[in-house]
């Protein structure tokens, strides 16, 4: 199954583009950089001054694709253990094109 903005959140998010454009701590808003690890409640971002470990609850990132599409995801949307969210129904509401 390819990556596309209407599935994007049951895919491998390691090696993705992703800026971080909202949440309740603003000290994270506008950290850019690509996935490098994650875990069941956080995202690890390599950004050019280092690694960034941001929580995915309250957080509102934007993913940019292969294709080169962005998609912004409710990072609630995403809690869960990588390996069990392929399984996991998702409501579409949940991101914006």
């Amino acid at each position: 199954m390819i990556e596309r903005p209407d599935n994007i959140a049951r895919h491998e998010l390691i090696g993705l583009g992703v800026d971080v454009a909202g949440g309740s701590n603003p000290c994270l808003v506008g950290i850019s950089g690509r996935v490098v690890d994650e875990t069941r409640n956080t995202i690890l971002i390599e950004t050019p001054r280092g690694e960034k470990r941001v929580p995915k609850a309250e957080t509102s990132l934007i993913f940019t694709l292969p294709s080169g599409q962005r998609v912004r995801v409710a990072g609630s949307v995403l809690i869960s253990q990588p390996e069990n969210r392929i399984s996991k129904r998702m409501q579409r509401s949940r991101w914006k094109l």
